[in-house]
C-alpha cells in the first residue's frame, strides 16, 4: 500500500477477544466506537488458538460476532491500533493474520454490511485446516 493511501473507512466485525465484554475490547476498542451490534460472518469457520480464536475461510460456515464501527476521529488510530493486536503488516508473509473487507450480516435487520475482519493468514489458515481445533457452533464465548 502507498503511504499516501488510507483503507476505506469501514467498520470491523470481531470474533474474539476484540468482543464486547472481552479482555481486548476494553484495551483497544472502549470509547473509540459510535456503535457495536451483533453480526454474523458468512464463508468462515472458527479456530482455537492459544487464548484467542482465528477465524478460517469456508464456504458454507458462518462466524458469530459484533459488528463495530469507529468514530470517525478514532478511525485511522484504532486501524493501526489493531493491525498491531493481530500482527498484521500488509504484504508480510510472516502475519498472523490477514485484514481484508468482507460482508458481515447484522443480526438486527439481516442486511449485509462491508466490514474489515481479521482472517488467519493463509500459512496459519493451511495449519488450522490440517491439524487445527474446530470451535463447536463458530461462537468463541460459546466454544470456550
Amino acid at each position: 500500500m502507498i503511504a499516501s493511501e488510507s483503507p476505506a473507512p469501514l467498520p470491523f466485525f470481531v470474533y474474539g477477544t476484540l468482543r464486547p465484554g472481552e479482555a481486548n475490547h476494553g484495551l483497544f476498542l472502549r470509547g473509540r466506537t459510535a456503535a457495536e451490534e451483533p453480526a454474523l460472518l458468512p464463508g468462515a469457520a472458527l479456530y482455537a488458538g492459544p487464548g484467542y480464536p482465528y477465524a478460517v475461510e469456508r464456504p458454507g460456515g458462518r462466524i458469530h460476532g459484533e459488528l463495530l464501527t469507529a468514530r470517525p476521529d478514532a478511525y485511522a488510530e484504532l486501524l493501526a491500533a489493531l493491525d498491531r493486536l493481530e500482527e498484521y503488516t500488509p504484504g508480510d508473509p510472516r502475519s498472523r493474520y490477514e485484514r481484508v473487507a468482507r460482508h458481515a450480516v447484522r443480526t438486527a435487520d439481516g442486511a449485509p454490511v462491508r466490514a474489515w475482519v481479521y482472517l488467519a493468514a493463509p500459512r496459519v489458515a493451511a495449519g488450522l485446516r490440517a491439524t487445527g481445533t474446530r470451535i463447536d457452533g463458530d461462537d468463541w464465548r460459546s466454544g470456550r
